[in-house]
């Protein structure tokens, strides 16, 4: 079985996200979908409520787990004998980093990293800009699944 693993901290889950997941699960037989815990973090949403959005935006794809995990990528993909990682690449800038940790994970693991070229719909979007846009009253449900700007907004009315 060909197994790759979709990691982020999805707070929340935007259509480019579910582009390089959609994508990536045409490729593969199994695509885990890993939300990373960061501790050091405080997350609109808990990491349940993400896992719980996740799952729900990609039951269609059929070939989806999601689940969450904390540490190292690459223990997570030793521990699912998972060995590739796909990541969604916007611009020059996200490869500067991106490059980096893939060295760093093939080195740790012989975890191999593939490169996505995100949709040029999705090159500029992220979490962290729809919350800012959407906290200010700023429309972006064309950037979100509805089921996920229906609890986007909702979550911002209880603040």
């Amino acid at each position: 079985m060909r197994r790759a693993v979709c990691p982020g901290s999805f707070d929340p889950i935007t259509n480019g996200h579910l582009d390089i997941i959609g994508r990536a699960s045409k490729l593969y037989d199994v695509v885990h979908v890993a939300v990373m815990i960061n501790q050091s973090k405080k997350g609109l949403f808990t990491v349940d409520e993400r896992i719980e959005l996740i799952r729900e935006v990609t039951a269609d794809f059929g070939n989806v787990e999601v689940e969450s995990f904390h540490g190292l990528l690459v223990d997570f993909c030793k521990q699912r004998e998972i060995p590739a990682i796909v990541k969604g690449l916007r611009a020059v800038s996200d490869f500067d980093y991106e490059l980096q940790m893939a060295q760093m994970n093939n080195g740790l693991s012989g975890v191999e990293t593939l490169f996505v070229p995100t949709n040029p719909t999705y090159s500029f979007l992220s979490s962290s800009l729809v919350k800012e846009v959407a906290t200010w009253g700023g429309d972006v449900s064309h950037l979100l699944p509805p089921t996920v700007h229906e609890a986007l907004v909702k979550r911002l009315g209880e603040g």
